[in-house]
Protein backbone atom coordinates (compact mmCIF):
# COMPACT_ATOMS: atom_id res chain seq x y z
CA UNK A 1 0.00 0.00 0.00
CA UNK A 2 1.22 3.50 -0.84
CA UNK A 3 1.68 5.98 1.96
CA UNK A 4 -1.53 7.72 2.95
CA UNK A 5 -1.88 11.42 2.13
CA UNK A 6 -4.18 13.62 4.22
CA UNK A 7 -5.94 16.67 2.84
CA UNK A 8 -8.21 19.39 4.23
CA UNK A 9 -11.26 20.70 2.42
CA UNK A 10 -14.63 19.64 1.15
CA UNK A 11 -14.10 20.08 -2.59
CA UNK A 12 -14.77 16.40 -3.20
CA UNK A 13 -16.42 14.37 -5.93
CA UNK A 14 -19.78 13.21 -4.63
CA UNK A 15 -19.53 9.77 -6.24
CA UNK A 16 -16.18 9.15 -4.52
CA UNK A 17 -17.63 10.13 -1.15
CA UNK A 18 -20.70 7.92 -1.58
CA UNK A 19 -18.51 5.02 -2.67
CA UNK A 20 -16.30 5.50 0.41
CA UNK A 21 -19.33 5.55 2.72
CA UNK A 22 -20.50 2.28 1.15
CA UNK A 23 -17.04 0.69 1.38
CA UNK A 24 -16.73 1.69 5.04
CA UNK A 25 -20.25 0.49 6.01
CA UNK A 26 -21.16 4.03 7.12
CA UNK A 27 -23.43 4.11 4.08
CA UNK A 28 -25.78 1.78 5.96
CA UNK A 29 -26.58 4.71 8.29
CA UNK A 30 -26.37 7.65 5.90
CA UNK A 31 -28.73 8.78 3.11
CA UNK A 32 -26.44 7.68 0.27
CA UNK A 33 -29.47 7.24 -2.00
CA UNK A 34 -30.23 10.99 -1.78
CA UNK A 35 -27.54 12.84 -3.70
CA UNK A 36 -28.82 16.28 -2.65
CA UNK A 37 -28.54 15.50 1.04
CA UNK A 38 -25.14 13.86 0.63
CA UNK A 39 -23.92 16.84 -1.39
CA UNK A 40 -25.13 19.24 1.31
CA UNK A 41 -23.51 17.11 4.03
CA UNK A 42 -20.16 17.56 2.33
CA UNK A 43 -20.66 21.18 1.25
CA UNK A 44 -21.71 22.52 4.65
CA UNK A 45 -19.27 20.67 6.88
CA UNK A 46 -16.81 23.36 7.91
CA UNK A 47 -13.90 21.04 8.73
CA UNK A 48 -13.31 18.06 6.47
CA UNK A 49 -10.18 15.90 6.50
CA UNK A 50 -9.71 13.17 3.92
CA UNK A 51 -7.25 10.30 3.56
CA UNK A 52 -6.01 9.19 0.16
CA UNK A 53 -4.16 6.09 -1.00
CA UNK A 54 -2.93 7.42 -4.32
CA UNK A 55 -6.08 8.48 -6.19
CA UNK A 56 -8.38 6.40 -3.95
CA UNK A 57 -10.37 8.14 -1.20
CA UNK A 58 -9.91 5.84 1.80
CA UNK A 59 -11.10 7.93 4.74
CA UNK A 60 -13.01 11.01 5.81
CA UNK A 61 -13.63 12.96 9.01
CA UNK A 62 -16.51 15.40 8.58
CA UNK A 63 -16.93 17.93 11.38
CA UNK A 64 -19.16 20.89 12.22
CA UNK A 65 -17.27 23.21 14.56
CA UNK A 66 -16.92 26.74 15.93
CA UNK A 67 -13.11 26.20 16.11
CA UNK A 68 -13.07 27.48 19.70
CA UNK A 69 -15.21 25.43 22.07
CA UNK A 70 -16.71 22.36 20.41
CA UNK A 71 -16.79 20.35 17.23
CA UNK A 72 -19.27 17.65 16.28
CA UNK A 73 -17.50 14.83 14.44
CA UNK A 74 -20.51 13.87 12.38
CA UNK A 75 -18.77 11.25 10.23
CA UNK A 76 -15.62 9.20 10.58
CA UNK A 77 -15.32 6.65 7.82
CA UNK A 78 -12.42 4.49 6.71
CA UNK A 79 -12.69 2.05 3.83
CA UNK A 80 -12.85 -1.51 5.25
CA UNK A 81 -9.78 -2.50 3.21
CA UNK A 82 -7.81 0.23 5.02
CA UNK A 83 -9.10 -0.18 8.56
CA UNK A 84 -6.84 -1.12 11.49
CA UNK A 85 -3.95 0.86 10.01
CA UNK A 86 -4.34 3.99 12.18
CA UNK A 87 -6.06 6.07 9.50
CA UNK A 88 -9.08 6.87 11.69
CA UNK A 89 -6.83 8.04 14.52
CA UNK A 90 -4.86 10.23 12.11
CA UNK A 91 -8.08 11.73 10.73
CA UNK A 92 -9.17 12.63 14.27
CA UNK A 93 -5.71 13.97 15.12
CA UNK A 94 -5.67 16.21 12.04
CA UNK A 95 -9.21 17.37 12.84
CA UNK A 96 -8.17 18.35 16.37
CA UNK A 97 -5.09 20.14 15.03
CA UNK A 98 -7.38 22.60 13.19
CA UNK A 99 -9.66 23.19 16.18
CA UNK A 100 -8.93 25.60 19.00
CA UNK A 101 -6.60 24.43 21.79
CA UNK A 102 -9.53 24.28 24.26
CA UNK A 103 -12.06 22.83 21.83
CA UNK A 104 -13.63 19.45 22.56
CA UNK A 105 -14.72 16.90 19.99
CA UNK A 106 -18.15 15.28 20.36
CA UNK A 107 -19.60 12.38 18.38
CA UNK A 108 -22.37 9.81 18.28
CA UNK A 109 -20.80 6.40 17.71
CA UNK A 110 -22.11 3.98 15.13
CA UNK A 111 -23.25 0.74 16.80
CA UNK A 112 -20.22 -1.18 15.49
CA UNK A 113 -17.83 1.52 16.73
CA UNK A 114 -19.02 1.89 20.32
CA UNK A 115 -16.01 -0.04 21.62
CA UNK A 116 -13.52 1.76 19.35
CA UNK A 117 -13.77 5.29 20.74
CA UNK A 118 -12.91 4.55 24.40
CA UNK A 119 -9.80 2.71 23.16
CA UNK A 120 -8.51 5.87 21.51
CA UNK A 121 -9.23 8.24 24.38
CA UNK A 122 -12.86 9.35 24.09
CA UNK A 123 -14.95 9.49 27.27
CA UNK A 124 -18.57 8.36 27.34
CA UNK A 125 -21.08 11.14 27.98
CA UNK A 126 -24.34 9.97 29.48
CA UNK A 127 -26.52 12.98 28.66
CA UNK A 128 -26.60 13.11 24.87
CA UNK A 129 -30.02 13.52 23.27
CA UNK A 130 -31.21 13.13 19.70
CA UNK A 131 -34.24 14.65 17.99
CA UNK A 132 -34.65 13.16 14.52
CA UNK A 133 -36.32 15.01 11.66
CA UNK A 134 -39.47 12.90 12.05
CA UNK A 135 -39.76 13.05 15.84
CA UNK A 136 -42.70 15.12 17.09
CA UNK A 137 -41.69 18.33 18.80
CA UNK A 138 -44.12 20.44 20.83
CA UNK A 139 -44.20 24.18 20.31
CA UNK A 140 -44.25 24.73 24.07
CA UNK A 141 -43.51 22.62 27.10
CA UNK A 142 -46.15 22.83 29.81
Amino acid sequence: MNSIEFKYGNELKLDEVIELYTASTLGERRPIDDRRIMSDMIRYANLTVTAWDGELLVGIARTLTDFAYVGYLSDLAVRQSHQKKGIGIQLIDKTRAKMGPRSMLVLLAAPNAVEYYPKIGFSRHESAWVLTATDPFPKAVS
